[in-house]
């Protein structure tokens, strides 16, 4: 007999990947088949696993890629195969969602099914334009109305004479269409035409875009701004909070989605960055770190640690991959007493300290070229000098330290290879002109980068895209490659590639 699988029903909130819950996510970590649809942040769609079927079934105002009878098929057919079935819905499943619907045919076939409520765009979608749907002295109510009726059928199911004359703030959800009736019906009915209202389309995303009026003034403004769906509307006078309390649209990424090329491990501190100016972090990771393909050399290097008179860290990954087989051979931090500690890069300097380890010393310029000249009288000819570095690094660093007299020991404890980014997806973003900026952190995420794409078509793909470097080493390997860096951080670290990228935005409003 076959197992019934499972299926989630998953409200993947409003739009910025943030708002999902824990258990959302873990969710869509767990799929085996992963059914989505237009209003789902595509973001969280990377963290279903490489093996996750991922289905779109998405809706829009004038087409349906399904029918929602044959949504609710596609999830029964998948969990009678006994898989694992996450349905991402935008916003909740139960607030004009047709979760309901979905699990009635669930239910009635005996199908397991778990609800995971989202974060509501009714709540959420107003609080990212400024705008509380209740506040103290304002309004003490709000309801959440469908704005997707249509208007054609002969007897309204919206009670609009008694929604008019509430004292509350109404919000209605995917009423964009719809905005001429419903401005006429809320007059028609005693709501007065100086009531303050406003349009939010693809709120809390990078291309929020926020229009305020009145119920007399919003539809020729609306007309004349182009607003389209998706967009909600809110009606009240708490829309007139949003000049105080708006704080999303004035932080200096906003508007502004970014590509963060690092590796999956490294990604999230640049994400979070990026996401906590009000930008949007697009995480394609076109590097991946893997463990050498032959450990001798690294092990022949730690059996002999203390007879090192340097140490010398390029990288937060070097530190972590030497120290992980350090351990592995039995052996500890009092192997390399005598040893004096070199890092490239306070991120570097700090992981060594968390060890409990104090750095020598820490160039002021963190590239090997400032390491070879400040290591000039400290490093005596004939020293022993170990180089726990990647297997792409490169060769200026021993090269040099052996024109000084020294003896490198320049040791693979790390491999960077390609990532596994997701290509189509990215490509597709591009393609619409949805980055903003792409950011480089290393030479090998250039490479990786330009390879993953097919390179005739990669400038047009990139026409319009702002290219961010860290620094003039990974500078110059983009234009090795043929792509034009337009910025360029003078500190060369994650902290100093953020500052550039807000000075940038700051010059360009």
């Amino acid at each position: 007999m076959t197992k019934t699988g499972i299926v989630y029903l998953v409200g993947a909130g409003p739009g910025d990947p943030g708002l999902i819950t824990v258990k959302g996510l873990d969710c869509i970590k767990r799929a085996e088949v992963l059914v989505y649809d237009r209003l789902a942040g595509k973001r969280l769609l990377s963290y279903a696993s490489a093996a996750c079927e991922m289905i779109y079934v998405g809706k829009m105002p004038d087409r349906h890629t399904l029918r929602q009878e044959e949504i609710n098929q596609l999830l029964l057919k998948k969990a009678l195969e006994g898989r694992v079935v996450t349905r991402l819905k935008g916003g909740d499943p139960y607030v004009f969602g047709r979760g309901g619907e979905e699990a009635e045919s669930l239910a009635r076939n005996n199908v397991p099914f778990e609800i995971v409520p989202g974060v509501t765009s009714a709540i959420a979608v107003p609080a990212y334009a400024g705008i509380p749907v209740t506040h103290r002295g304002v309004a003490s109510s709000f309801a959440v109305i469908t704005g997707h009726e249509d208007p054609t059928k002969d007897e309204s199911s919206i009670a609009w004479e008694k929604i008019a004359t509430a004292h509350g703030t109404l919000v209605f959800l995917m009423g964009a269409g719809n905005l001429p009736l419903i401005a006429s019906k809320l007059q028609r009915y005693g709501r007065p035409a100086s009531t303050p209202v406003a349009l939010i389309r693809w709120g809390t995303r990078p291309e929020q875009r926020t229009l305020t009026g009145t119920l007399a003034s919003i539809v020729r403004e609306a007309e004349g701004g182009g607003f389209t769906s998706p967009a909600i509307i809110v009606v009240g006078e708490v829309v007139t909070l949003r000049e105080t309390l708006s704080w999303f649209e004035k932080k200096p990424l906003f508007g502004k989605r970014v590509v963060v090329t690092r590796s999956r491990e490294q990604a999230g501190s640049l994400s979070e960055r990026i996401e906590a100016l009000g930008g949007e972090a697009f995480e394609f990771p076109a590097i991946a770190i893997a463990e050498p393909e032959d450990f001798a050399p690294l092990d022949e290097a730690i059996s002999r640690a203390e007879t090192y008179d340097w140490l010398i860290f390029t990288s937060v990954n070097g530190v972590d991959a030497f120290f992980a087989r350090l351990r592995r051979q039995g052996r500890d931090i009092r192997n390399l007493k005598g040893a004096r500690l070199c890092a490239i890069g306070p991120k570097t300097k700090e992981r060594l300290e968390a060890l409990c380890l104090n750095v020598e010393y820490v160039p002021e310029e963190y590239r090997a070229e400032a390491v070879l000249e400040g290591l000039k009288g400290k490093l005596r000819s004939g020293e022993r000098v170990l180089l726990p570095r990647a297997d792409i690094a490169r060769q200026i660093l021993p090269d040099t330290l052996r024109s000084m007299g020294a003896e490198v020991d320049n040791i693979i404890v790390y491999r960077t290879v390609r990532g596994g980014g997701d290509a189509r997806l990215l490509r597709e973003l591009l393609e619409k002109k949805m980055i903003h900026y792409i950011t480089f952190t290393s030479s090998s995420t250039v490479r990786n980068f330009v390879e993953t794409f097919n390179y005739p078509s990669l400038h047009s793909l990139l026409k319009g895209v702002r290219l961010v470097s860290i620094g003039p080493v990974t500078s110059q390997a983009a234009r090795d490659l043929g792509l034009a860096i337009a910025i360029e951080a003078a500190e060369y670290t994650i902290d100093g590639l953020m500052d550039v990228l807000i000075r940038e935005r700051e010059q360009n409003d």
